[in-house]
């Protein structure tokens, strides 16, 4: 009864790509599939009734319902009923690009910091933006080079108007204004590998107003900011404003959301431009915590929660009475299947990966590691019982744009 309370009431998912979906509706919220009735309206809404209460889920404008049918298996009766639906797309939706993918030349932008809303950079204007090699490029210098490293014990730093793009994090060039925004904290760190076994320094990079870690010093003129940390927008009429970007609802909420967004949209960029759809999340000090495996980038998904059960509902538990419209707009998300490196019986898959070349790895800070294994695990939660593993993995989905 535990596992039904996690669970959302109605789950919605749509494949583009095949031009089809699933709807699950809870078994305690119907018990006879012919009292569920479901149509599409001219609106691009799909409207789903149930005896005590309709909802009804906003589609994109090129998405329309052609055909539904009841599928229901043996195994399945007790969780819920099964509906599979058939689609009509007109456009595929584009997905949504991180602000590694929307970052241009001679435009001036400000850094905020994710947590607080407070400013960190202010008016950057930049004479180049490029990109840096790929994560594992140090380690295939000997494929490809018939003579000694040329690139061994340097760094690609930027220079002045410079800004340098990582998988997760931009590399630019300090200013005078960092003192006032920015406070250095200099760790200790030993690195996962076996070869760099000596303990060597990290200076991390905080918020001076709230204290969130945002990023490192890579040098005492370069910065390293992760994309999940800051938010950047380019100034408008001459001057940035930060009052929509303050956090006017839960913050923890917000944070999730803003996690889940970015690192959604990162992976759906680099497996569009490098066919890499494997990745293994990592600290700064090279250890890996979740192994995490893009499954599809297609996908629209709207779900109801129980409002009545759970706290974390978008409609509280005094709104809810029989016979009432429930309504949401479906959004974009990745599938994605992971397992976590921490867990003792899967260690034989974790040995597999990590040494497998063709494994991307993604670091992130410390506390958003372990941000995302928390949303990880909730969203899976969420999810049907026959939808929430595939084999060893856990298979929830991530947002990317509501």
């Amino acid at each position: 009864m535990e596992e039904t309370a996690q669970q959302d009431v109605v789950f919605l998912e749509l494949r583009q790509k095949l031009q089809s979906g699933l709807l699950f509706i809870r078994s305690d919220a119907v018990r006879d599939d012919a009292d569920v009735k479901i149509e599409s309206k001219q609106d691009s809404t799909l409207s789903v009734q149930t005896p005590e209460r309709t909802y009804e889920v906003k589609l994109a404008s090129a998405v329309s319902l052609v055909q539904t049918w009841c599928q229901r298996s043996p195994a399945d009766t007790q969780h819920g009923s099964h509906f599979r639906l058939r689609l009509k797309l007109e456009q595929p939706t584009e997905a949504p690009c991180s602000v590694i993918g929307q970052l241009r030349v001679n435009v001036t932008y400000s850094f905020l910091c994710q947590s607080c809303g407070s400013m960190v950079l202010r008016d950057r204007t930049f004479g180049r933006v490029l990109p840096l090699p790929n994560g594992n490029w140090n380690a295939l210098v000997d494929d490809w080079c018939c003579h000694p490293d040329p690139f061994a014990n340097r760094k690609l730093l930027p220079r002045d108007g410079d800004c340098l793009l990582g998988d997760t994090f931009l590399l630019l060039a300090r200013d005078s204004s960092c003192e006032q925004t920015l406070v250095r904290e200099e760790n200790s760190l030993q690195k996962a590998s076996a070869e760099q076994k000596r303990s060597s320094k990290r200076v991390t990079v905080s918020c001076r107003s709230c204290s969130a870690a945002l990023g490192e010093e890579v040098t005492a003129e370069v910065l390293k900011l992760y994309v999940t940390e800051v938010l950047v927008k380019p100034r408008e009429d001459g001057e940035c404003d930060i009052t929509q970007l303050r956090l006017e609802s839960e913050p923890n909420s917000e944070r999730q959301r803003f996690l889940e967004r970015t690192l959604a949209a990162r992976l759906v960029e680099l497996s569009s431009a490098q066919s890499i759809f494997r990745f293994s999340i990592q600290t700064p000090d090279d250890k890996a915590v979740i192994l995490l495996w893009l499954l599809n980038t297609d996908t629209l998904v709207a779900s109801f929660p129980d409002a009545a059960a759970r706290g974390d509902s978008f409609i509280s538990a005094d709104e809810v009475h029989p016979g009432e419209h429930q309504s949401c707009r479906a959004a974009q998300a990745v599938k994605v299947l992971y397992i976590l490196c921490s867990d003792s019986k899967l260690q034989d898959v974790v040995d597999v990966w990590e040494k497998d070349i063709s494994v991307h790895p993604l670091p992130l800070p410390q506390s958003s590691c372990e941000e995302l294994q928390k949303l990880l695990m909730s969203s899976t939660s969420r999810l049907p019982t026959f939808l929430r593993c595939m084999n060893s993995y856990q298979a929830p989905f991530a947002i990317m744009e509501a």
